[in-house]
């Protein structure tokens, strides 16, 4: 049923491993890309994409790489989805794409209890935080 994409789990991954160094250490993309075997110019984008939403924080130079700008407890594992996918991750197709994308719908009857599966989903990434990840 849910199924996080491996953008975001490579994203949560790169987190994990940030939180669990010393505050303020850097890591570098090669790093991570060697150390859980992930592929190196996906992950790259994924970085950027988190540096740009202020997520972590980009260093420049010999010594540069990233590290993450907000304390661990303080990151909540939703944000971290939404900005590697722009969305909210989905128990159902019905609620990303509406009566559009399904011609079941109007007539379903498992759409209800789905919307009540996704409302706890979308309450337990809210509070969930990367320390609880650790």
């Amino acid at each position: 049923m849910l199924q996080l994409s491996k953008k975001v789990e490579y994203g949560l991954i790169a987190l994990r491993h940030m939180a669990m160094k010393p505050a303020g250490n850097v890591v570098t993309t090669k790093e991570l890309a060697k150390e859980y075997n992930l592929p190196y110019e996906l992950l790259a984008k994924i970085l950027q994409k988190l540096a740009r939403a202020g997520v972590i924080r980009s260093l420049q130079g010999v010594k540069g790489g990233y590290t993450l700008s907000q304390r661990p407890e303080d990151l909540k594992v939703a944000s971290v989805i939404r900005i590697i996918e722009d969305s909210r991750p989905m128990v159902a197709e019905c609620y990303t794409e509406g009566p559009a994308g399904c011609y079941l719908f109007y007539n379903c009857t498992i759409r209800r209890p789905l919307g009540k599966l996704q409302r706890n989903l979308n309450v337990l990434f809210d509070r969930m935080t990367v320390r609880e990840i650790i």
